[in-house]
């Protein structure tokens, strides 16, 4: 089975146990993730069963969209409502300042990464130090915050939408936000609601997917590439993964089809096509 399905992850559940689910569910290991989120986020959390796992990476890089909660007036330790609360504060922030910092929010700067995230120093993962008492210098990653919108404020909770690029901490973000704002909040809830072109509202529950209420997607249906069928000739290269001329305009990437089997995604290189992901 080679296939794409667009799972709404349940809070509680580690994006891993997620996989674990499916392998059982469609009797396979070969599925995988493209995209952590937090065992307290839900969302939606793109998996890709057989032959296609080899195109994680690839939709792991599409930008995503977020629905959060800040909680203002405490901080934890993981920066999310499900650590130890280390510091609380009164909240006196109003509505204008908000909205005031979310509108002049730099939309591209380099991001700390939280102490709690599986990003490795040394060969050791960041929450093993901090699981250990160890202080690190925690590295930064250029993000791109594409736009912040409130949608609401009450009970001392902000409650905004966000599309990201890859490696963007949401949880990381807050903090930024929470330190512009001259207070102290965590992470309340998060829900992925996009990810590309994946939406929430087109993602599937396990308890739906277990009761065979699901839609498996192939390649030809979640990839925007031009298809093109190889005749017998150019077909003995491309299995060879052979760089062939670009004979048909191409400007980006291609699928490229036998017999109506998906062979491989090929892309540009000035006039020439060369393998991008062999299938």
């Amino acid at each position: 089975m080679d296939a794409l399905l667009v799972v709404n992850k349940p809070q509680g559940l580690t994006s891993r146990d997620v996989v674990n689910k499916l392998n059982h569910i469609f009797s396979t290991k070969k599925i995988g993730h493209t995209g952590t989120l937090d065992p307290n986020a839900t969302g939606v959390l793109v998996c890709l069963i057989g032959k296609y796992t080899k195109l994680v990476e690839s939709i792991t890089s599409y930008d995503k969209e977020y629905i959060a909660e800040i909680k203002l007036g405490i901080k934890t330790d993981t920066d999310d409502i499900t650590g130890n609360i280390v510091y609380e504060e009164n909240s006196n922030v109003t509505l204008d300042e908000i909205k005031k910092v979310l509108s002049t929010f730099p939309v591209s700067y380099n991001q700390q990464v939280p102490i709690y995230s599986a990003v490795k120093i040394n060969g050791k993962k960041l929450y093993e130090y901090a699981r250990e008492n160890i202080d690190i210098t925690l590295p930064k990653r250029k993000v791109n915050i594409y736009s912040l919108e409130l949608l609401s404020f009450k009970n001392n909770i902000i409650t905004f939408k966000t599309k990201v690029s890859k490696g963007t901490y949401i949880r990381s973000l807050i903090q930024d936000i929470c330190t512009n704002l001259n207070t102290i909040g965590t992470m309340n809830n998060l829900i992925r609601t996009k990810q590309g072109n994946f939406d929430i509202k087109d993602s599937y529950t396990l308890e739906e997917i277990e009761k065979g209420n699901y839609k498996l997607l192939n390649i030809k249906e979640f990839l925007s590439y031009p298809i093109i069928e190889l005749d017998d000739n150019l077909i003995k290269k491309v299995i060879n993964g052979s760089t062939i001329p670009n004979i048909y305009s191409i400007i980006d990437k291609v699928i490229f089809t036998y017999k109506s089997k998906d062979i491989a995604i090929y892309e540009t290189q000035e006039k020439e096509l060369k393998p991008y992901i062999m299938l």
